[in-house]
């Protein structure tokens, strides 16, 4: 999975990554940046689980 990381303003393989499901019910990908380490957020399509 990848994912854009706003430190390096670049996307990225997401390291450490776990799906997760946000409030609204909507799959999410939360994991860091492999380089700088800074917290990542890909947010999923709804069919996507």
């Amino acid at each position: 999975m990848t994912a854009y990381c706003v430190k390096c303003k670049e996307k990225k393989e997401v390291k450490d990554a776990q799906q997760v499901k946000m409030k609204n019910g909507r799959p999410a990908v939360k994991g860091k940046c492999p380089d700088c380490g800074t917290g990542m957020y890909c947010i999923l399509s709804p069919d996507k689980k």
